[in-house]
């Protein structure tokens, strides 16, 4: 799952990236509203996490135009005001979450993962398909009851894969969510992935729609 963090304080946005991505998740960075606007204008996120009081264009700012634009984004508030109207103006202007500074890091990454969640119409927090069993939270994958062994990136790409069963999703959209910005992506790397993803858990898992993209049929 990959995120956009818009924090303009270096030593919150440092630490806050390095938590969320010792959780497992692909944070990209970025210290103002207009730069923030044009990275969700470029690429796909799973999640925005929103700062408020940002230079150049505040964050009310960034999502009032973001829902205004039709972007559904799911959109966590992560702020230091913490006055009830603060609260009711963002939720107002189409934020799903808000939490108040100084938080707690799993905290965060739970909110994080249960708005993604809520996004693709799931209850459950735990992926299942056939005897496939991945948590998300636990960072644990088991096919009928016997765990795993797979790597941060399989994880996710089997991750994105499970969550979006039933739809192709073409290799721009995996590379986007599976690689953030600066890291270097070799032209073969989602192949190899999906090669030992289906070498460890069955060579029929993962279908290719050539042309297009992979995708799993829904369990």
């Amino acid at each position: 799952m990959r995120v956009l963090l818009v924090e303009d304080d270096v030593l919150l946005g440092d630490g806050l990236a390095a938590g969320l991505r010792d959780a497992g998740l692909g944070v990209d960075w970025v210290r103002d509203g207009v730069a923030a606007e044009a990275a969700l204008a470029a690429e796909q996120f799973a999640a925005l996490i929103l700062d408020l009081g940002l230079p150049r264009r505040d964050g009310l700012s960034v999502l009032s135009r973001l829902r205004q634009a039709g972007n559904s984004i799911p959109v966590l508030i992560l702020t230091a005001r913490d006055q009830v109207a603060d609260k009711i103006g963002a939720l107002d202007l189409g934020a799903d979450d808000y939490v108040v500074k100084p938080f707690d890091l799993d905290e965060v990454a739970a909110r994080l993962r249960a708005l993604v969640r809520r996004a693709h119409g799931r209850a459950q927090a735990v992926l299942e398909h056939g005897d496939l069993r991945l948590d998300p939270a636990g960072r644990s994958l088991t096919q009928a009851g016997v765990p795993v062994a797979v790597t941060p990136r399989e994880f996710n790409l089997l991750q994105l894969l499970l969550e979006n069963s039933g739809r192709v999703l073409t290799r721009r959209v995996l590379e986007e969510q599976l690689y953030s910005w600066g890291e270097a992506v070799e032209s073969n790397a989602l192949e190899v992935h999906i090669h030992h993803l289906r070498r460890k858990l069955g060579g029929d898992l993962i279908r290719t729609v050539r042309g297009v993209g992979y995708m799993m049929e829904r369990g």
